[in-house]
């Protein structure tokens, strides 16, 4: 998809990135709106934008926005001290699903984790979500371990 274009997300585009956790109904069922969600959300972002290991971007297709994700680099002392990528959040807008955008913004996640000297890209993704699972596999990714969470809130 040459004409997509994939830019680290600036706070004008929180809007578009918390709608697009909102159209999810997976997201949505798990972590229901609260009203401190805004500054919770912003702080976030902040958070995210100051750290030089950790980078939220969006993907524009003829100037629209139309996906996002985060990219972050983890040292680790496994696989002899390699660094790690992890992908999170990986949404792409309903009306431009199916058609490369999601596609597109992964390899270009994976071009930044080998241009970093990872050694491996990570994401997690919801048991709840048989049809991304597919689409993971497709680029290459393989479901290797199991996910354990703790929720604290």
């Amino acid at each position: 998809m040459n004409n997509l274009t994939i830019r680290e997300a600036c706070e004008a585009d929180l809007g578009f990135i918390i709608g697009l956790i909102a159209s999810d109904p997976v997201a949505d069922q798990r972590d229901p709106p609260l009203d401190d969600d805004a500054d919770q959300q912003l702080a976030g972002f902040r958070a995210i934008a100051g750290d030089p290991n950790h980078a939220l971007y969006v993907a524009e297709l003829a100037g629209e926005l139309v996906g996002s994700f985060q990219l972050s680099f983890m040292p680790v002392i496994a696989r002899r001290g390699a660094w790690r990528a992890v992908i999170e959040s990986v949404r792409v807008a309903p009306e431009h699903q199916g058609n490369g955008v999601g596609a597109a913004m992964m390899r270009w996640a994976i071009e930044r984790a080998q241009e970093r000297g990872c050694a491996l890209v990570q994401l997690m993704s919801d048991r709840n979500r048989p049809d991304a699972h597919r689409f993971y596999e497709r680029l290459g990714f393989t479901p290797s371990h199991t996910c354990f969470k703790l929720r604290l809130r």
